[in-house]
């Protein structure tokens, strides 16, 4: 095994050079190919996220092959190769190893523990495998990678450590205030219909915002994408094309962003114009506090008007003199009079005459009343001074221009400040687990690659070895022509346990020997010993990658 890996990430490179750095799809898929187009590299991955770019090799050189991989970054990343070569990292056989399945787990994420990275590397096996660019290694490690990935998840608490970079993003917006709470009520602007989009969008609508927008170059995509969140948890979501972008971010509250775009989708002089011509949301109708005409509390204000048992109080409700003359407000406050006589005993407007289902109406009324009355959260944002438009980019290269940051009422959140951010993130104390988790994967890893490659020699020895027999057998009957055909099966049988019985000891010590750390040269000195053909070799593995069920996604 020859595996290399050369890369970059935010925790060897600063955002604005991931931000020059990043592939898009066309360029990894030539990235692939120049690669397998190189001398060194026999079957390549490429694993490109918003936060890193790396690229998988089986080798046979490893200097040769750092140099080539890293001029193949550079030539399709767009950034000068000595520029960039300071930020490359580079990991070697078990180290690479130990650094994909870490990733895998989240552990190398910028927020520790998010699982989407799970989604990319499936994603980056798939291209690979479309392409034919994977092979044995690369097809075994990713497997693996997503299968050790699955179990930190399951078997640890990881998951409480850091969550997806949406989430983190979203409470990085809220600035302190719980995001559920902080969410409520939005008008959200979604731009794209990519992976993360439909994330963030999901996510949102599951914190209960008032209003989806789904914005997408290809309206289709962003039709699909709000046609399964309207309605969801009581969001309305809908789809609008690019061409509305500009429009409809003069009435968002929040707006998340993260496309595939080369060049900036929201200039700062976008967001200031927006900004000029926001739109706040219209606050709800004022409640009408005053009951019904012929109801309990309208006849029972009227009663106690007329018997002068209440002050009038019109003016803190806002009632105008047509309202008192209605019989909804008061006349005004008389001297106070002493209640009548026994008669006074009796409900005066007649309470002692409702039924019960009048009662539960009109406590549903003044429910109904409370909860209308109630101030929004965007109306005392609006009041106070706070923020107005929050942009969330998720993008690399970013999607929204880093100077809005200095527009009044506008907080930016990005790629970078997230960065920041999580530098202070706490660790879980099943972070520990999960990095035990990946060293004895990576063990075990090494371990079966070992044994795998001296298999198709030990495949070969025993195919040799029943080539001998079968050629001294035709040479004995050749010899022995009066024997029957029992006597024939019998000898047959006898030669093939011996050969068995000889092969037996060795084969299994040798794979066992092969597992351990240095054994790859067992096969070479099977190899020598029984002076095998290493075109019979390469058959038995060429027969074993052609085999449809082997390491698909």
């Amino acid at each position: 095994m020859s595996l290399l890996v050369v890369g970059l990430s935010h925790r060897s490179a600063p955002v604005s050079v991931l931000e020059r750095a990043s592939l898009s799809a066309d360029a990894q898929i030539k990235l692939l190919q120049d690669s397998l187009a190189a001398e060194p590299a026999t079957e390549a991955a490429v694993l490109a996220t918003c936060n890193r770019i790396e690229l998988y090799a089986d080798v046979d050189k490893f200097h040769a092959g750092v140099a080539e991989l890293s001029t193949l970054l550079a030539q399709h990343s767009g950034v000068g190769l000595e520029e960039l070569t300071p930020y490359l990292y580079v990991h070697y056989e078990d180290r690479a190893v130990h650094h994909l399945f870490s990733v895998a787990c989240g552990l190398d994420s910028m927020v520790v523990g998010e699982g989407q990275i799970l989604g990319q590397i499936k994603d980056a096996l798939a291209l690979g495998q479309e392409l034919h660019t994977a092979g044995r290694l690369i097809n075994d490690l990713f497997q693996q990678a997503l299968r050790v990935g699955k179990r930190a998840h399951s078997e640890t608490g990881i998951d409480r450590a850091g969550q997806s970079l949406v989430t983190f993003g979203l409470e990085q917006l809220a600035d302190g205030a719980e995001v559920s709470g902080w969410a409520a009520d939005k008008r959200v602007l979604v731009i794209g219909a990519g992976s993360m989009s439909s994330l963030a969008a999901t996510t949102l609508a599951r914190l209960g915002v008032r209003e989806l927008v789904i914005v997408n170059r290809t309206l289709e995509r962003a039709e699909r994408l709000a046609a399964v969140l309207d309605g969801a948890s009581g969001v309305s979501a809908r789809a609008v094309s690019m061409a509305d972008l500009d429009d409809e971010l003069t009435r968002a509250d929040v707006a998340v962003s993260c496309t595939g775009a080369t060049g900036l989708v929201l200039t700062a002089e976008s967001v200031a114009t927006a900004l000029a011509e926001h739109t706040v949301p219209a606050p709800a109708p004022r409640a009408d506090l005053r009951a019904p005409d012929g109801s309990l509390v309208a006849r029972l204000a009227a009663t106690a008007a007329r018997d002068g048992r209440v002050h009038d109080r019109s003016a803190s409700v806002g009632l105008t003199d047509d309202d008192a003359g209605t019989g909804r407000g008061s006349a005004p406050n008389p001297a106070p009079q002493t209640p009548a006589g026994p008669e006074s005993e009796s409900c005066p407007v007649g309470l002692d005459e409702l039924h019960v289902d009048e009662l539960a109406q009109h406590g549903a009324w003044v429910d109904n009343a409370a909860r209308t009355i109630r101030p929004t959260l965007g109306a005392r944002a609006a009041r106070s001074g706070a923020v107005r438009l929050a942009l969330l980019d998720l993008a690399m290269p970013r999607d929204i221009d880093g100077a809005v940051h200095r527009l009044a009422g506008v907080r930016l959140v990005d790629i970078e400040s997230l960065a920041e951010a999580s530098a202070d993130a706490p660790m879980a104390a099943d972070v520990d687990q999960v990095r035990r988790i990946v060293s004895d994967e990576v063990a075990a890893f090494g371990a079966a690659q070992r044994a795998a490659h001296i298999t198709p020699t030990v495949v070969a020895l025993r195919t040799m070895a029943a080539d001998v027999v079968e050629g001294e057998m035709a040479r004995l009957e050749g010899r022995l022509t009066g024997l029957d055909e029992k006597q024939r099966a019998e000898i047959n049988q006898t030669v093939r346990r011996v050969v068995d019985k000889l092969l037996h000891a060795p084969t299994v010590r040798v794979k066992q020997l092969a597992s351990e750390p240095g054994g790859a040269g067992y096969a070479d000195a099977l190899r020598t010993l029984f002076d095998l053909d290493p075109e019979t070799v390469a058959a038995v593995s060429r027969a074993d990658m052609n085999d449809p069920n082997r390491g698909r996604v």
